[in-house]
């Protein structure tokens, strides 16, 4: 691998002794991981599925090494959303953000939405979740991974960092911003990055970090916790970036990440020598098994005025009746939340939502299907965010069962014991979509654009 001169120079003079070993790192393959979705299933219950060859990820509870022969993206289990296929490093940012049941998160640059599906299963289903992403291309991403994980309480949304802190000043408890950087870390995994290096990418990206993180701050409750995390080593990103901030924002301090999960520690000397950027922490890929990447852990201790916010009202019953009706046929209790149809759609919000009228949405909470013309058509979200027994009508094939890979290809598939009318196709118990059946067969109504290829 043929690195830029300017790029291992710096490293050079940055690792000293170590620099030779982190060269020899790119002899080594990349790792891969995959990461539990506890709002399926908990890690215990998985790993007795034998399924996979696995090996823990020391800092995340639920992250586990996979090597890509095993291909975890094609097993039916990916299908059902059971885990998130993720870089291992990739995995550490969430998991020390401190988030709780009820809690208002956001997560700011957060495409492809890996990291938001991590943090709505340590939400457990509860509070308002926030994923944002400026590029409205990469923001449809987080969108068919939240449905495919079963996220019921999230909204995502398509804007600036600077348009979301006037709207939301100190509204969130928890923030995680894993800022657009130069990448140096990604370089044995994604070796195209390589070729669109430069040294003054370094400037460009400082900029864009310090504008987000000061957005960050004025969003942020007071006693909130703030991530800053980045996948390059370069110091003026990571530890510079982050005195930086402290400077400005006289309000936050640096906590404290334990070290029992097997980070290395920040660099002091590589900013302006504060002992407290020693609090941060570095995956390097010749200390650990991961990619290259850097943490800060931040919080906010006091408060610049919080927005009043006005909740979200829902839509008239008369307006919902076929999706209420629907429920009630084919559900064993209507799922809890608010009730609203924006262009044709019902969508089911978490209560407490805040209206947010003027920002570019495109998903709000758990996108419960459509009403045409008098009817509702469920959709595979809705289907996804429920488990088996919240059915009234299900079928459940067995794991080696062909009609489950069949399925899942959008095939019609004979179902003798299948009650007439909509129903959750379900393999081991866990649901993959619907299907309508009539006469013993399934007429598939698995999503299109998610189908085994």
């Amino acid at each position: 691998m043929q690195l830029p001169i300017s790029y291992t120079e710096k490293m050079r003079t940055l690792l000293g002794e170590e620099f030779e070993q982190y060269m020899e790192s790119f002899k080594s393959p990349p790792c891969s991981g995959i990461r539990i979705n506890t709002l399926k299933t908990d890690t215990k219950a998985f790993l007795k599925m034998g399924i996979f060859d696995l090996e823990p990820v020391k800092w995340c509870q639920c992250g586990f090494y996979i090597n890509d022969e095993q291909r975890p993206a094609k097993n039916w289990l990916y299908h059902a959303g059971l885990y998130y296929i993720q870089e291992p490093s990739a995995m550490s940012a969430a998991e020390v953000l401190p988030v709780k049941d009820g809690d208002r998160v956001l997560d700011l640059c957060a495409a492809p939405g890996g990291k938001t599906t991590q943090l709505a299963a340590k939400l457990n289903g509860t509070g308002v979740l926030f994923s944002n992403d400026i590029s409205a291309g990469r923001a449809k991403a987080i969108v068919k991974n939240i449905e495919l994980s079963g996220v019921k309480n999230c909204f995502v949304l398509s804007e600036s960092s600077e348009r979301l802190a006037e709207n939301f000043g100190g509204y969130f408890d928890a923030i995680l911003v894993d800022a657009p950087c130069g990448g140096e870390g990604m370089f044995r995994k994604k070796p195209d990055l390589i070729k669109t290096y430069t040294s003054q990418m370094t400037d460009f990206c400082e900029k864009s970090q310090r504008e987000i993180l000061d957005s960050a701050a004025k969003m942020l409750k007071a006693g909130g916790y703030l991530v800053y995390s980045t996948c390059t080593f370069s110091p003026e990103e990571d530890e510079g970036t982050v005195r930086d901030f402290l400077i400005k924002n006289r309000g936050f301090e640096i906590c404290e990440i334990d070290r029992d999960l097997g980070f290395d520690h920040g660099r002091p000397e590589w900013a302006d020598g504060s002992e407290e950027l020693e609090k941060c922490a570095r995956i390097w890929p010749h200390r650990q098994k991961g990619e290259g990447h850097f943490i800060a852990l931040l919080k906010k201790t006091e408060s610049c005025g919080e927005q009043g916010h006005a909740t979200e009202a829902g839509s008239a019953e008369k307006e919902l009746k076929p999706a209420l009706e629907f429920m009630d046929k084919s559900l064993k209790s209507r799922p809890e939340g608010i009730y609203k149809i924006i262009n044709g759609s019902v969508y089911i919000l978490p209560e407490g939502s805040p209206e947010l009228t003027g920002l570019r949405v495109l998903r709000s909470g758990l996108l419960a299907g459509e009403i045409k013309n008098g009817r509702f058509e469920p959709s595979q979200a809705l289907a996804m965010a429920l488990k088996k027994g919240e059915f009234i009508n299900s079928v459940d094939f067995g794991k080696n069962d062909e009609r489950v890979i069949r399925y899942l290809k959008g095939e019609t598939v004979e179902c003798p014991e299948a009650g007439d009318g909509w129903c959750a196709v379900c393999a081991e118990g866990f649901v993959l979509g619907w299907a309508k059946s009539q006469r013993g067969r399934l007429k598939n109504k698995y999503a299109v654009g998610w189908r085994w290829e």
